[in-house]
């Protein structure tokens, strides 16, 4: 049973800043993920520069980093400390607080006709736990020797000889593990206890199905990777010497480790960060998901596998690790079966891509901006997803490993899923999240300059990456046989900055909007699922009475309806 309908709470601190509604929280965790998107995304220009005129100074930056750049100047470690950061704000601060954070605490209560989470307490912890983990990893740049610069990944034993930096990056992602679990459990228990009379799992909409699967993964993945870093972090500070081999030596100094096994860190750190893919990723498909039948007006074609397929991907993801690995050395046996389990997690994808294409077919598809980058999200999907293919085959993977491929396939994936998704969701919510409808052609100006220049950045790696390119390269032009790549790079560079300065009009359209746009009506969108059946934007305890559920999500096109569609709630 959902909670009760009252007042909401008086006074501004406990009403909008150490607030337990989980609209605020989500609101919260809106404005502070799209922050840090901005930052990973000015991290990005500064790689991108470095990438396309190599050597060239930057003058501005000499005062901002005079360490990292004298004279305005990239040095090698700074850029080592720059795509680091950029990596670790995209994935943990960004992407998943986007789409765990936003969309589970504002949807799912909604979705399901609660009134809260079931644990609101709880719920407010996990979002003040996040701005302290970034400030935590991000003070390593006002420290001696800078931010991390072991890559997202933090490699043994690199990551336990980088300095303080490096620790705070370690301590930030351990707290953020924390906010992370505290969120799965509000998550998995709302959604089992707190449905609306008639909400039977299978009526749930595929947005919560993905959300709650998400949040069953967060909670088996993610205390492995903490306990994981606290082992680094013992590495780091205490002497021990969990992934640190026997025989190791820095700066010529032999060092008195008992023979820990580096290997060991790549192991635990991948069986958390495939399946955090899925955390980046399952959220967009349930995202889409929404949206397509909504603007294609018809039942969304083959609800119940997808809903299969969602599941599917989530135990497959726990099974594919290791094809990370396939370059360590790694018993062809071995590799063998993470090779074919890999290939196989590409058949439920394919399950739900081909029914995404089968609710499209012959519907009466209307272009908003929400359905454009839906669309968008469905297309970069495929191509991140076939290319993943590609490096499933260990022999390819063998040649492909740590070159710009990888780096392709990561961004069309990372970006031209989990971003097109997130701008889906934005898009599509933000009436219902703050009474006011975006500017539609501002939204789709910036669908359209988003696709191409992300498209023009990010195809060309693959080509790059197959020309045999490192990724983390600092100065190719160190290199004779990357001396006709240049140019490349060059353009590649101009269409990021061009990429990013699009994210302009998304910034200006969204506070634009969300003061003077105009104001929309409870269900702008006319769809059936039961947050449009509450006023917009919603009040506190969300619903007046607790709705009664007597269809699936996805009646739409209903013969012997005058309207084209059927809510949740209307028998």
């Amino acid at each position: 049973m959902s909670t009760p309908h009252h007042a909401a709470p008086a006074g501004f601190l406990r009403r909008y800043v150490f607030s337990t509604d989980h609209k605020v929280i989500g609101i919260q965790f809106l404005f502070t993920s799209l922050v840090m998107l901005l930052v990973g995304g000015l991290l990005a220009m500064l790689l991108r520069w470095q990438l396309g005129w190599p050597g060239r100074p930057l003058p501005f930056m000499e005062r901002l980093a005079p360490n990292g750049m004298p004279g305005g100047v990239m040095v090698p470690e700074y850029y080592n400390m720059l795509f680091t950061m950029h990596g670790s704000i995209m994935i943990f601060f960004a992407i998943i607080p986007l789409l765990v954070g936003v969309f589970g605490n504002y949807l799912i209560p909604l979705k399901i006709g609660a009134g809260d989470m079931a644990f609101p307490r709880v719920n407010m912890i996990s979002y003040w736990l996040l701005p302290p983990a970034i400030l935590i990893v991000c003070a390593g740049f006002l420290l001696e020797g800078g931010a991390a610069a072991s890559g997202w990944t933090a490699y043994a034993p690199l990551s336990t000889t980088l300095g303080p930096g490096q620790v705070c990056w370690i301590v930030g992602v351990i707290v953020l593990g924390a906010s992370s679990i505290l969120g799965a459990v509000n998550y998995v228990t709302t959604v089992i206890n707190l449905r609306a009379p008639g909400m039977s799992f299978f009526r749930l909409p595929l947005a919560i199905w993905a959300l709650f699967i998400t949040a069953i993964i967060v909670l088996l993945a993610t205390p492995v990777l903490a306990s994981a870093l606290i082992l680094l972090l013992l590495d780091s500070t205490a002497g021990t010497s969990f992934f640190l081999p026997a025989g190791l030596i820095i700066d010529g100094v032999p060092q008195p480790n008992a023979g820990g096994q580096a290997i060991l860190w790549q192991h635990l750190f991948w069986f958390y960060s495939h399946p955090a893919v899925y955390i980046m990723i399952l959220p967009a498909m349930g995202i889409a998901s929404e949206i397509l039948p909504v603007f294609a007006r018809k039942p969304l074609f083959g609800y119940h596998s997808m809903v299969y397929a969602i599941m599917g991907i989530a135990v497959l993801g726990f099974l594919v690790w290791a094809h990370h690995m396939f370059a360590s050395g790694m018993n062809p046996t071995l590799g063998t079966s993470f090779m074919v389990s890999t290939m196989v997690i590409a058949v439920p994808s394919a399950i739900k891509t081909f029914n995404w294409l089968g609710t499209l077919w012959r519907g009466s598809i209307r272009l908003t901006t929400p359905m454009c980058h839906a669309l968008a999200f469905v297309s970069m999907f495929v191509i991140g997803g076939l290319t993943g293919i590609f490096v499933a085959s260990t022999p390819v993977d063998l040649y492909l490993h740590d070159t710009y491929f990888i780096v392709g396939h990561l961004h069309y994936v990372l970006f031209g899923g989990s971003l097109f998704g997130i701008f889906a969701g934005i898009t599509f919510w933000f009436p219902k999240m703050f009474g006011r409808m975006l500017h539609e052609p501002l939204g789709k100006l910036h669908f359209a300059l988003t696709f191409v220049f992300f498209n023009a950045v990010m195809f060309p790696m693959f080509i790059l990456g197959v020309a045999g390119m490192p990724r983390r390269i600092y100065d190719y032009t160190q290199y004779a046989h990357l001396a006709h790549v240049g140019g490349l790079n060059r353009m590649m560079s101009v269409a990021a900055f061009c990429l990013g300065a699009a994210q302009l009009l998304f910034m200006a359209n969204f506070f634009w909007s969300l003061f003077r746009g105009r104001k929309a009506g409870d269900n702008p969108w006319q769809a059936n699922t039961l947050e449009w059946a509450t006023p917009s934007p919603p009040p506190h305890g969300n619903f007046a009475a607790t709705p009664t559920v007597y269809h699936g999500p996805y009646e739409y096109s209903v013969p012997g309806r005058s309207d084209d569609w059927l809510p949740q709630h209307i028998k």
